[in-house]
């Protein structure tokens, strides 16, 4: 029998591998290595339906038990892979035992930010990475009155609109002059500022957190650079993630931002693939190197990547999208909106229902809509297909965009 397809990491990009190759047809043993004890889940919901109560922890598996054996998927959850040993194709698990590989998969994903102040050890302080941490702040939440959120970014803000849903006092500290600064135009930022605000969550931007002061070793109150204290039973922390990186670099292979990728996914073994959080690869959207964290990112590089083991190789050239819901306001992101150099809007901020079309030297590069998904269902058909939609075009709601003419052979 050949050695396994080893796919280190259990999270939606390496479950979609192991499970597109067994739709491809591949026939061969498969083995998944997972630090966590849980079968592969989803992430989005965490911050989310999970938090307030609207999904359970049973309904956030991707598949069920059964799928792993009735696949022939072998699914080491709890074990923790600590070395690759590329000459002989095996990899050690820190229980002491090996595993041979025929091809190796690293989806190793990424690990939070964490806070590097003055009582950020103290209990109350959470982050949301993992089922178990989505579980601990549920928890917490039932018994809080005051919640601080750190950072202004997806998480951050789906977090305080949990929060606040279940009807705690809620305040988000914003280091940078606007919420999602990385992301969105200002726009948007001054948008989701409003949307907050009308919930009665109150937004501090430009400052930062110096300390957490606390009693019996208990978080109580968070101490910002403006001099202010805010009170807090729950500090819950989303300053962004690093890369899982390490296994990969001490086996000699490339990284930076991530695990280095060509554009078939591969590593500079041969033998050895990145994909989904922890992979830095080329990508013609953004005009570089990109290091992409979303669902569609982890599901499409998965295919991709099990597609070329079966031995049909493409270019890993997906349209990115992306969302977060907040409150009763839903953005669908759609292309890379980083190096824009002009905005327009379609559709009326004041209604809730409108989108931002992104332009880069005349070029559409991205779309952002808020309620508005038929925009964004045909933002992913314009930037896939490469249209020629001029500004003016995109401001336009007389224009039917789905009648937009292809776009010629040179595009």
């Amino acid at each position: 029998m050949r050695a396994p397809v080893v796919i280190i990491g259990t999270g939606q990009a390496g479950f979609q591998a192991a499970a597109s190759l067994r739709a491809e047809g591949y026939d061969d043993p498969v083995v998944m290595i997972g630090e966590e004890p849980h079968h592969p889940y989803q992430r989005p919901p965490l911050s989310k339906a999970f938090m307030t109560g609207k999904q359970d922890a049973q309904n956030i598996f991707l598949r069920p038990s059964a799928f792993y054996q009735d696949h022939r998927i072998d699914l080491l959850a709890g074990e923790k892979a600590v070395e690759i040993d590329r000459a002989n194709r095996r990899v050690r698990l820190a229980s002491g035992s090996n595993v041979a590989y025929q091809t190796l998969v690293l989806a190793t994903g990424a690990r939070v930010r964490t806070l590097p102040i003055r009582g950020a050890e103290l209990d109350g302080v959470c982050y949301l990475r993992t089922v178990d941490d989505a579980i601990d702040i549920k928890t917490r939440l039932e018994d809080a009155r005051n919640v601080v959120v750190i950072g202004g970014g997806f998480i951050g803000l789906e977090l305080a609109s949990s929060a606040r849903s279940l009807g705690k006092s809620v305040t988000v500290v914003e280091l940078q002059p606007r919420l999602m600064a990385r992301m969105v135009a200002p726009l948007l930022s001054e948008f989701y500022r409003k949307v907050h605000s009308g919930q009665a969550v109150e937004i501090v931007l430009g400052a930062a957190p110096v300390e957490i002061r606390g009693q019996d070793g208990r978080a109580r109150e968070v101490r910002l650079s403006d001099g202010t204290l805010r009170p807090a039973d729950v500090v819950a922390v989303g300053i962004g993630v690093l890369p899982n990186f390490e296994l990969a670099r001490d086996a000699g292979l490339a990284v930076s931002n991530g695990i280095a990728v060509d554009a078939y996914l591969r590593t500079g073994d041969e033998n050895i693939y990145a994909i989904g959080d922890c992979a830095e690869h080329p990508n013609v959207f953004a005009a570089g190197r990109v290091r992409l964290e979303s669902v569609q990112n982890a599901v499409d590089q998965g295919r991709s990547v099990a597609a070329a083991i079966e031995g049909r190789p493409h270019r890993y050239e997906s349209v990115p999208w992306f969302w977060t819901d907040q409150f009763d306001v839903r953005l669908q992101m759609v292309g890379l909106s980083m190096g824009h150099d002009r905005i327009v809007t379609r559709g009326d901020p004041q209604s809730r229902k409108f989108s931002v079309f992104y332009f880069r030297k005349g070029r559409l590069i991205a779309i952002d809509s808020i309620n508005r998904p038929a925009d964004h269902m045909i933002g992913r058909k314009l930037l896939a297909s490469g249209v020629a939609l001029t500004p003016d075009q995109a401001s336009d709601e007389s224009l039917d965009l789905k009648r937009l003419p292809p776009a010629s052979p040179s595009m």
